[in-house]
């Protein structure tokens, strides 16, 4: 066995395979894995093994896409053919009109993924599955390329074609331990001997919590029970003359897929069943729980009702092991957070069809530094610290009972919340606030006008359309008020700061006490990496404000990069909140409620102090992301209750209301502001992204220059354009497809009405010839071509005349 290597890869399941081809693919050829047992040993080899193109997001559509060409390719290899139903099609079923909306609109994001989805209404649902009944069925979304792999020829295959390319793969090795070292290398300890490498990877399918514990960290991991059986032979299916489409059926909670000439038939009970929470044998291994048909009595009844034909055969075999969940079900691959040269690939509930993929864009993130697309919706650092053992049970609970079920646009789950809370959020409740989640925290939406209301669930507008005007209307007129809970806040300190700042930044990084700037962060291709609101305090250090997404994110980014420098790193995210005080009479509330001046010529735009509001100390900046004349009120928690009141007091004369955050999208996007992992992401550098005032390259230095050099030189793939929608009734969700002449030309990143100016607003990434003002242009928007033209970035207040007071 090698005592060095570049990387060590830790489990061999389709997770732990996947990633060691393609580490040898990215030209990584000195890589090893080690197996405590036999490859497939875990989830991966009673795995149901279908392989999918759907995702709900654009990444996942790619990931999966590129899945299914790597199995193609495993097929057809003459030397070591890999058993493969590709092509056999599959049917998402639906009884809604809202879920058939769903459909729709993933149909016009993979399109520009270059992947198509068919709409089917329920009688061709029917012609292509002939065993299904129709009632109670509206439709379907159909996946041609949808099939299902052999697990164990799968993984031997990678793991041959790895083997090929220099890699090792060590069976019954087991890993007792991992050490860090100071120049951040590892060793890890098995009992056959040590091995020192540079990077490890965690690939550990349900034994994630052992290899994490050896490092310190804990992951967002459980396992499920989970459920199949094979059927004897159906004859419908002999008679048919062809393979079975595969079946995901939202409304009975269960799939199946053909199994020689019966059905394999999965199970999603609301009677499901945690595993392992208590630790696992390290005896389990080539293992299975034991049958509990029982548990799946009702899911099976609505099985039967689907497709009569069940009711006629027996059961071959049953099958009960386990998968593993996260809190939204997306699996965790990158890097570990808080470690360097760590990094996992863990939670994959649907390993199998979507491992080539993960396994391909971890590669590149460990060779690299990034992937091709943006992978956030499966970063491990999009949970921070709120990720423990029993909100991650009791999510991984919610979402396996709604394994088909997709999340609407502003659904909120109700599982393991509250999570993340302040002083203010009961006072919110009371208020009759409805609530978001951002980063676990529980964060005001919208106040609704009656105890009882209860917006419907879709994709187009809803109930809360005139709600939210009426609180963007307040904002615009008087004054309103908004808890801005979780914000990212890195205080930087040391006599290095400003320099440190400075090679991060790619702009200008104002130096001046009690100003404030906006940044933007790039990565190592010159691409956008993070944003961030850089305040200088007066006679203090510095705060590096973001996403409250990017709380972990950011951090790793800063301590990564401060070697060399004098500075302190420390994060205050969760020791204060803002308040956002927003409007034209938010000037008079402040001089009510703090004795400073608040003048525009003792604080003017731009600018950061101490005071005091009421009795409650404050940090306050005079800045907008709502784009009229706003205070960002930064209070400690433990007195933010105090502070808030004296604001509630002081606007009680001027009209003050509260305000949530789907108002401050709806007027965001009428100023042109970005969100972060929405508008910004790590496949667009800031010229294509539309942040060209933020760059300035005759800086010395900063990090991603020379690659952003090289970026400018070729010109922009894409460019970020507003664009006015004409639809009355439904806004463009992200993902979208900007279509010209019937061809994809763009996707949309964010959408909505912006009540301020009258208008149905989008964002789209869209080719460089399409970007100009005026160009006319449709959005495949639920099935429909719907006209949208070009607009200038910010149709509200484009002079930021309102913001400098």
């Amino acid at each position: 066995m090698k005592t060095q290597t570049r990387a060590v890869v830790i489990g061999g399941g389709i997770a732990g395979c996947s990633t060691l081809y393609h580490l040898t693919q990215e030209g990584w050829t000195d890589v090893v894995l080690v197996e405590r047992d036999e490859l497939t040993s875990g989830t991966t080899w009673h795995s149901a093994a279908q392989v999918t193109n759907f995702g709900m997001t654009q990444t996942m559509v790619g990931l999966k896409t590129h899945s299914i060409n790597l199995y193609q390719e495993l097929r057809d290899d003459a030397d070591y053919p890999v058993q493969y139903n590709h092509g056999d099609g599959g049917i998402r079923l639906a009884n809604t009109e809202a879920q058939m909306d769903g459909y729709r609109h993933f149909a016009s994001m993979a399109r520009g993924m270059g992947v198509e989805f068919e709409v089917l209404d329920a009688e061709e649902c029917a012609r292509r599955h002939p065993l299904i009944s129709t009632d109670n069925l509206l439709g379907g979304l159909w996946d041609g390329n949808d099939g299902d792999i052999d697990p164990a020829s799968l993984c031997q295959a990678l793991a041959r074609r790895a083997r090929k390319a220099g890699a090792e793969v060590y069976r019954q090795t087991n890993v007792t331990g991992l050490t860090q070292h100071k120049d951040d290398s590892w060793t890890v300890h098995t009992n056959k001997g040590d091995i020192d490498c540079e990077v490890v990877i965690n690939a550990c399918g349900y034994r994630v919590n052992e290899v994490g514990a050896m490092m310190g960290v804990h992951h967002p991991v459980a396992s499920m029970e989970h459920q199949y059986f094979v059927t004897d032979e159906i004859p419908g299916i002999i008679e048919a003359g062809h393979r079975m489409p595969l079946l995901r059926c939202p409304i009975s909670d269960y799939y199946c897929r053909q199994e020689k000439n019966g059905l394999l038939l999965g199970f999603y009970e609301q009677d499901c069943k945690t595993w392992g929470m208590d630790g696992i044998s390290p005896d389990f291994s080539n293992d299975l729980c034991p049958d509990d048909l029982d548990r799946v009595t009702d899911v099976l009844e609505g099985a039967f009702e689907r497709m009569p034909a069940l009711m006629d055969v027996g059961i071959k075999n049953i099958v009960n092991g386990p998968i593993t969940y996260t809190i939204d079900g997306a699996p965790l691959v990158g890097p570990i957070p808080g470690k360097r040269n760590a990094f996992c690939i863990i939670g994959l509930r649907a390993g199998l069809g979507e491992g080539g993929g993960h396994g391909w864009l971890l590669a590149q993130q460990i060779v690299h530094g990034e992937a091709q697309y943006d992978t956030w919706v499966i970063d491990p650092r999009r949970f921070t610290g709120h990720g423990n053992v029993e909100l991650t049970a009791l999510k991984a609970i919610e979402d396996y009972q709604n394994e088909f079920r997709f999340h609407f646009p502003h659904e909120h789950r109700p599982a393991g919340r509250p999570i993340k809370t302040t002083p203010l959020t009961p006072i919110m409740a009371a208020e009759g606030a409805e609530f978001t989640v951002v980063n676990g925290w529980e964060r005001v939406e919208y106040i609704k006008p009656a105890p009882d209301f209860q917006p419907t669930l879709g994709f187009h507008f809803d109930e809360t359309f005139d709600v939210v005007a009426g609180e963007v209307d307040v904002v615009h007129k008087a004054v309103g008020l908004c808890e801005v809970n979780g914000f990212n806040r890195i205080e930087v300190d040391g006599p290095d700061r400003a320099a440190f700042l400075d090679h991060l930044i790619c702009g200008r990084v104002t130096k001046k006490e009690g100003k404030v700037g906006l940044g933007y962060l790039l990565n190592d291709h010159g691409c956008i990496k993070a944003e961030a609101t850089v305040a200088n305090l007066p006679g203090g250090p510095v705060w590096f404000g973001s996403a409250a997404a990017a709380e972990w994110h950011d951090m790793d980014w800063l301590k990564r990069h401060a070697d060399g420098f004098d500075v302190s790193i420390r994060s205050l995210t969760n020791d204060y909140t803002i308040l956002v005080l927003a409007g034209p009479k938010s000037r008079d509330v402040m001089s009510a409620v703090s004795r400073a001046d608040w003048s525009k010529a003792a604080f003017p735009w731009l600018s950061v102090r101490h005071a005091f509001i009421g009795i409650a100390p404050a940090v306050v900046m005079s800045v907008s992301f709502s784009g009229e004349m706003a205070y960002e009120i930064h209070i400690p928690n433990n007195q933010l209750y105090g502070a808030y009141l004296a604001l509630r007091a002081a606007g009680e004369a001027h009209g003050l209301k509260i305000f949530g955050a789907r108002a401050v999208e709806s007027m965001r996007l009428e100023k042109g502001f970005l969100h972060w992992k929405a508008d910004q992401l790590t496949e667009f550098d800031p010229f294509e992204t539309g942040l060209d005032r933020f760059v300035k390259m005759d800086k010395d230095d900063f990090i991603g220059k020379a690659a952003l050099q090289k970026r400018q030189a070729n010109g922009p793939s894409v460019k970020l354009v507003s664009l006015q929608v004409d639809s009355m009734t439904t806004p463009a969700h992200p993902g979208a497809s900007v279509m010209l002449d019937g061809k994809v030309v763009g996707t949309v990143s964010s959408g909505d009405w912006g009540h301020r100016v009258g208008m149905n607003i989008a964002y789209a990434f869209v080719q460089p010839d399409q970007a100009a003002e005026g160009t006319a242009l449709h959005i495949d928007m639920l099935g429909a071509l719907v006209p949208a033209k070009v607009i200038p970035p910010a149709p509200f207040d484009p002079e930021m005349s309102l913001p400098r007071g």
